[in-house]
């Protein structure tokens, strides 16, 4: 399990990723989520410009299996969607932690960061 959780990453107990980059925190969903989502078929997106609020909802996505909300890991403006999964949401499945993403946030608040899980305490939730 642990080889599909990338130490690189910070990670929300609802199986979300985020990605710390040098202005923006990219974000998406994790493996184990869309193990357990199944075949991802469609993915509702926030607009660019969305201003996200932490822990709250600000998209779904839809699988064969179920229909899940998405939550913000942290509080930020929407500056980036992953458009092409508007066409092919199944990158979610085959590269959940690459061309899988979903949104890209600048943050309001970047010390909330530091309340994420890394990756030694999402395995333990992931199990």
């Amino acid at each position: 399990m642990s080889d599909s959780i990338p130490q690189n990453l910070k990670y929300t107990k609802e199986h979300e990723w985020a990605r710390v980059e040098a202005r923006s925190v990219v974000v998406g969903v994790t493996h184990h989520a869309q193990e357990a989502l199944g075949d991802v078929v469609y993915v509702e997106l926030p607009k660019i410009g969305t201003l996200l609020v932490e822990g709250k909802q600000f998209g779904v996505i839809e699988s064969t299996k179920a229909v899940s909300d998405l939550f913000a890991p942290l509080s930020g403006k929407v500056v980036n969607v992953n458009a092409a999964l508007t066409d092919n949401s199944s990158l979610i499945n085959s590269d959940p932690y690459g061309q899988g993403w979903i949104v890209e946030i600048e943050p309001s608040d970047p010390e909330q960061v530091g309340k994420l899980l890394d990756a030694a305490a999402y395995g333990e939730i992931a199990k």
